[in-house]
């Protein structure tokens, strides 16, 4: 306990001399510019107080403190510090930011906690809208590929959600070389919150690369998923399934992903059965409205939603009841 009220001293003294070095720039402040209206911001707000400075101020006082706070014992303020580092970004430009904060960035990325890690993470849109995002990829992409099987979920997560800004603006080469596999690996993780984020992940990709990138990239490794023993993957391709298909075209659905959700409809695994109903269900919804979709709902879908409905699970039988409703509406049955 007491260990742990020392370490805390420790952090509200080294956030206190923060604040006071911050205070310490009022006057130069007032110097610079006797024009500014408005009060500088709270204590604390690196960037914001920063904006009121000029360039060379913030290179010579507030960096040097900055890299001091990276090397900082407490995680509490490099947590905090985090946060707050790479709103520098817009006020030191291009060159600047290269030079003075891209190694800060790569150092907190491979801070020991995780917190540290999923704060700058969280953060660097602000960086990329500086420096752009292709040197902003050399730069950090190892780590970032390292913090892929990062042992916090959360800064796993973080990472997921921002793939889809680096493929877009990377482009299709980048992502099958860079991030294809990588993406892919998160549909098998252990953590629940991890999957879902991925198949979310996977329907932005078709949205940013299109359904041709989805029909020779994506889905056949999301099909080829539900034939693996451990049932996790075998759900993931269930619900990754019922997440695409919105984004897909009718062909790919028809061809390609139906087919695997019906085989899926026999699995040993209740949770799965009725998962299977909820994806055959939006499946039905988003393309039933056509002709041809129609045909394919009555056709297939239709009778294995009907099986479902008489199976033993209650679960099961609760979900396939529901979307056949849901269908029956659809196509105006």
């Amino acid at each position: 306990m007491e260990a742990a009220d020392r370490e805390a001293a420790t952090s509200a003294h080294r956030i206190q001399e923060l604040q006071a070095t911050i205070q310490g720039l009022d006057a130069t402040v007032a110097l610079q510019d006797a024009t500014i209206k408005e009060p500088p911001p709270p204590p604390g707000q690196i960037p914001g107080f920063s904006n009121f400075l000029e360039r060379e101020v913030v290179i010579a006082r507030i960096i040097p403190f900055v890299r001091e706070l990276c090397q900082d014992s407490s995680q509490h303020v490099r947590a905090a510090l985090a946060i707050q580092i790479t709103g520098l970004a817009p006020l030191l430009g291009n060159d600047a930011t290269i030079e003075h904060l891209l190694p800060l960035f790569l150092h907190l990325l491979k801070d020991e906690f995780p917190e540290v890690r999923l704060n700058i993470i969280s953060k660097l849109d602000q960086v990329n809208e500086v420096i752009g995002i292709q040197l902003l990829a050399d730069s950090l992409l190892p780590a970032i590929v390292e913090l892929a099987e990062d042992k916090s979920w959360r800064v796993r997560q973080a990472i997921i959600e921002y793939i889809p800004l680096l493929a877009t603006q990377l482009g299709k080469p980048f992502f099958d070389e860079q991030l294809a596999g990588l993406c892919m690996s998160w549909l098998g993780d252990t953590v629940y919150s991890i999957r879902e984020a991925a198949t979310i992940n996977l329907k932005k990709l078709t949205e940013v690369f299109g359904v041709e990138c989805a029909r020779s990239v994506i889905v056949p490794r999301v099909v080829n998923l539900g034939a693996r023993p451990n049932y996790l993957y075998r759900m993931t391709t269930v619900q990754a399934i019922g997440t695409i298909a919105p984004s897909l075209d009718f062909e790919i659905v028809r061809n390609e992903t139906l087919e695997a959700l019906l085989h899926l409809a026999a699995d040993p695994i209740p949770n799965i059965r009725f998962n299977v109903a909820k994806s055959l269900e939006v499946v039905a919804t988003t393309y039933g409205t056509t002709p041809e979709g129609k045909e394919l709902v009555l056709q297939r879908i239709a009778p294995a939603l009907d099986e479902l409905k008489a199976d033993q699970d209650a679960d099961v039988r609760y979900f396939a009841t529901h979307a056949i409703q849901r269908t029956q509406v659809t196509i105006g049955a």
